[in-house]
């Protein structure tokens, strides 16, 4: 079945020219993607239930003249090639769809079009939910909150201060309570879309190819790094505030 064209369509036909423009698509420069260990991406975040540590996910990066980018992706492994392979490359699983997130984001920090490419570490990760905790407040009062992605650190700090419910896709979350956030499964997807006043979703949609269920409907704010260049092109509105 051929593919419909989708959000991850346009952002590689937007790189694409963005890169021509650049005099950067035709140019042998090679991107490479290598998977991160954990102890590599996040340090020690104080907590053991990140989708990184429970080997759900692999951070994959992208060094581009010396810029790097990342992304999430339950689809990893190494590629090398030009920027003209990932804007011609058919986006059909998720690890093509993880090489041309990254190749957007270490692009996109070359051309200083975007920053905060690279994951927080450590201690970082919590700082960052509570200052997300206080974006949200002082932008959007006391919304309800549907929170896309199991990211720990998010969802008990926006828990303490919200109503929320969360969406994600390992069954070992799905009908478990955090924090008194109930997790659910994409059979309440819709459900609960429909109850919350505000989206807060994990930029880890984009290698999952669902990017485009969260657009257009209600007020949404992608989090994290692996949105970074596409928050930028599509202007996506992005929350990453400890990341380099």
């Amino acid at each position: 079945m051929d593919r419909q064209p989708c959000a991850l369509d346009v952002l590689q036909n937007k790189a694409a020219r963005i890169w021509e423009k650049a005099g950067l698509l035709q140019t042998p420069i090679t991107i490479t993607a290598r998977t991160l260990s954990t102890q590599e991406a996040i340090g020690d975040p104080e907590g053991d239930d990140f989708p990184l540590q429970k080997g759900k996910e692999r951070l994959m990066e992208a060094v581009f003249l010396g810029s790097r980018g990342q992304a999430f992706t339950d689809q990893f492994g190494d590629f090398s090639g030009s920027l003209a392979d990932v804007a011609d490359m058919p986006l059909g699983n998720n690890f093509r769809r993880a090489v041309l997130v990254c190749a957007v984001n270490a692009t996109a920090r070359h051309l200083g079009l975007c920053d905060r490419t690279i994951h927080c570490r450590d201690k970082e990760p919590g700082q960052c939910a509570g200052l997300f905790s206080e974006y949200i407040s002082a932008r959007y009062g006391a919304p309800r909150i549907a929170q896309v992605g199991f990211q720990p650190k998010i969802i008990e700090a926006l828990a303490k201060r919200f109503e929320m419910r969360v969406l994600d896709l390992d069954p070992d979350n799905i009908g478990t309570t955090r924090h008194g956030a109930p997790v659910e499964g994409p059979a309440k997807q819709l459900e609960v879309l429909d109850w919350a006043d505000l989206w807060v979703v994990t930029g880890s949609t984009l290698a999952n190819d669902t990017l485009g269920d969260f657009l257009g409907t209600k007020p949404v704010v992608f989090y994290g790094t692996t949105i970074a260049g596409t928050a930028a092109l599509l202007g996506l509105e992005r929350f990453c505030a400890m990341a380099t």
